[in-house]
């Protein structure tokens, strides 16, 4: 073969062509590559050897095919990476070489697209078909054209591009991803939060969103530190995505905060029952380098379109209902309601309020008695703080103590609870005991044993007749500063007891080192205890079994029934606190049944367990017959309610309750007293996780829309009778 000369411009492809042809590897690389080599004086043998020298190093590869895609060339450097020879890949299809664009997510013209089109392509992102062979490729190809202008295939280049792909795939990854718990970030989850919501209002349907907060994270950090922190929320991340199930639905906000989305989901039954589970099994111990952990969840729930319609004010709403499940004790969760507004500023206003209450004499101490089971004797008392508001009146612990936690006041309102107790107790005769509360605040202070040797000494109260109530949660670490404290404390003679045994989801090992007297068995374990089916007898029995070996007393809280008392009674429990024994007293009256040395309290209450009522005077509609009435609720429970406001209402006669917001429920007049009616729900409430009760479903705002439009005005035919009412 003559060479000539010099390699003018259109030789480029000829010169590449001959490579190929004779085996010889090469790339023409990069375009001023190409241009500096077209323009070179070489000969053809120095600029084939060049483009073999080039191919050798690593840099690219060169592939060819005839007119029916099929490879003519391909690099055995390349060929090998694939797992093959290139004499293996002659004749196979290009295109079998790389995977579907599908498959790769791809937004871009198909590889088959651009050859059957005879189109030229530069750089296009392929992936390697190969079993094992995780490589990318950035592939160029050009279309050749015989002399007669017939189509005579493909001449082109390749480069690896894996490094680069999975570089930006990690950059993709950090800007929609948690780089901690691998969930989506607070950037990604809103973006699919507004995408979902958007097309769900089109489409008039539901979607509901969860907040989450844990609760004593802050201590692991401080206790444990940093990086234990961190691989707690990785354990938190995944009990999420294990009850939850769709990863791209559960995101880490930052910090200890996450965020679910239920796309179609609105039945206030099955959310409230999800963020119990949710709760119950954050609540479990960790274990974390070695340590065991305990904390625990608040979550608030908000609901589209009944809470909001847009990404903001449904994630704001959700936050509220956050806010007051934590401002009511925590561990627990809380639907949205207009309510919440207020009940924040109400909130913020006790904060301000409760930094001056101690100093102004508005905390006073009630004392529940602690009943011997079997002799219905006085044994003891529980000091129980409550806040004599001078404008609201009495005021709940269960509203104001997380509050005084969350604004640091609670170690000075413990230390007078504390001194208090102490001081009212040794003014009475007898040996009755009192039992304070110690919050794990105050216990993780090392200044605790000193207070309580001072409030002792000060008052002179003998410390047996003290009884500190420490729940699980002082457990978090199990560190040898908590063996330390229960020494300090067990030094000074007082006696300790665990409080609300059971929802800390114990392990029973610590008690084998805790120097408890007594086990307090959780109220949540007796009120079904009594009801056909329940476990809970099974689980009293058990811890009874278990305190009894360990020579400790045990105390079921909250009995109020009778059949409840004659349970824990046959169970082998040794002391009752409870309404059918008594709420809590005021010390002047505790100090008249103490001067009498012997104090009996003949236990008085239901039959039967039955379910929660609450008293209230709350607004509400009655709709019959396309008539609303308006009616005052005086009791709720979640099978009925007591109603007032109509005159002389037939029972049997069905109403549909509106308690606003979209809560309707259909009853049935079971009681009727002049004005006064009692009703019985079609479907049960649910639970409202604060406490009270709600509807399972509400009517959409969207049926309301539609129905307005239809009629010019909401009309609700319900039920037909012939009966006239009057309301009141």
């Amino acid at each position: 073969m003559e060479m000539p000369a010099r390699i003018e411009s259109d030789d480029v492809g000829n010169v590449a062509n001959e490579s190929v042809s004779r085996g010889f590897f090469g790339k023409l690389g990069a375009r001023k590559t190409a241009q500096r080599a077209a323009t070179a004086t070489l000969p053809t043998h120095e600029a084939l050897l060049l483009l073999q020298n080039y191919e050798e190093s690593g840099q690219g590869w060169f592939w060819s095919t005839d007119a029916q895609g099929r490879i003519t060339y391909i690099t055995d450097a390349t060929a090998e990476l694939m797992g093959r020879t290139g004499r293996q890949l002659l004749g196979t299809a290009f295109t079998e070489l790389f995977l579907p664009v599908d498959s790769q997510g791809e937004r871009q013209r198909t590889l088959p697209f651009l050859l059957t089109k005879q189109s030229k392509f530069e750089e296009l992102p392929l992936r390697s078909a190969f079993e094992g062979d995780d490589r990318w490729w950035a592939v160029s190809g050009r279309p050749q054209f015989d002399n007669s202008g017939n189509f005579a295939g493909y001449r082109g280049s390749g480069m690896d591009i894996t490094a680069q792909r999975r570089s930006a795939e990690d950059a993709s990854r950090l800007a929609l991803y948690d780089s901690l718990t691998g969930l989506a970030n607070r950037f990604n989850i809103s973006k699919t939060l507004e995408t979902t919501l958007s097309a769900f209002a089109t489409q008039q349907r539901s979607c509901a969103i969860m907040l989450l907060d844990l609760d004593r994270f802050k201590q692991v950090n401080d206790t444990l530190g940093h990086p234990a922190g961190d691989a707690l929320l990785k354990q938190v991340a995944e009990r999420l995505l294990k009850i939850v199930g769709d990863k791209e639905m559960v995101s880490r906000l930052g910090g200890d905060e996450f965020q679910i989305i239920l796309p179609d989901q609105e039945d206030r039954g099955k959310l409230g029952d999800l963020a119990a589970d949710i709760i119950a099994s954050l609540s479990q111990p960790y274990s974390v380098e070695g340590s065991r952990c305990i904390i625990g969840a608040s979550v608030g729930v908000a609901i589209a379109p009944f809470d909001g319609t847009s990404r903001d004010d449904l994630v704001r709403n959700a936050d509220l209902a956050l806010y007051a499940a934590k401002g009511n004790g925590r561990g627990r969760f809380r639907f949205y309601s207009n309510d919440l507004h207020q009940a924040a500023e109400d909130r913020r206003a006790l904060e301000e309020d409760l930094r001056d209450a101690l100093s102004r004499g508005e905390m006073q101490l009630g004392y529940q008695p602690v009943v011997q089971s079997k002799s219905n004797m006085v044994t003891g008392v529980e000091a129980l703080v409550r806040w004599n508001h001078p404008e609201r009146g009495m005021i709940s612990p269960a509203t104001f103590v997380p509050i005084a936690e969350e604004a640091n006041m609670i170690w000075a309102l413990g230390e007078w609870v504390l001194r208090k107790a102490c001081e009212d107790a040794a003014s009475w005769p007898g040996d009755m005991r009192v039992a304070v509360n110690v919050s794990p605040i105050q216990f993780a202070n090392e200044e605790l044993p000193k207070i309580v040797a001072s409030a002792l000494a000060s008052t002179g109260l003998p410390p047996d007749r003290l009884e500190l109530e420490i729940t699980e949660s002082v457990f978090l670490g199990d560190s040898a500063e908590t063996a330390r404290m229960f020494k300090a404390l067990k030094g000074l003679g007082v006696r300790l007891a665990l409080d609300d045994f059971g929802t800390g989801y114990s392990s029973l090992g610590y008690l084998q080192s805790a120097p408890f007297d007594k086990i307090k068995i959780d109220q949540s374990f007796v009120r079904g205890a009594t009801v056909p089916g329940s476990r809970n007898a099974a689980i009293i029995a058990a811890i009874v079994a278990l305190a009894e070996a360990l020579e400790m007393e045990t105390t079921a809280e909250g009995i109020e029934s009778l059949d409840q008392l004659d349970l824990v009674r046959k169970l082998g429990v040794s002391h009752v606190q409870g309404y059918v024994y008594s709420k809590a007293v005021a010390h002047d009256e505790l100090l008249e049944h103490a001067e009498a040395r012997s104090w009996t309290i003949k236990p008085a209450g239901p039959a039967k367990q039955r379910n929660d009522r609450f008293q209230m005077f709350r607004k509400a509609g009655a709709i019959h017959d396309n008539h609303r009435y308006a009616v005052v609720i005086r009791n709720l429970s979640a099978t009925g309610a007591f109603i007032e406001g109509i005159i002389d209402v037939p029972t049997g006669t069905r109403f549909v309750i509106d308690f606003g917001e979209g809560q309707l429920a259909t009853a049935t007049v079971r009681r009727s007293m002049k004005h006064q009616q009692g009703v019985e729900f079609e479907q049960s409430l649910v639970s409202d996780g604060n406490g009270g009760l709600c509807t399972r479903h509400r009517v959409s705002p969207y049926l309301i829309a539609a129905a307005t439009q239809q009629s010019g005005g909401l009309s609700v035919p319900l039920f037909s009778t012939t009966s006239d009412y009057t309301g009141t």
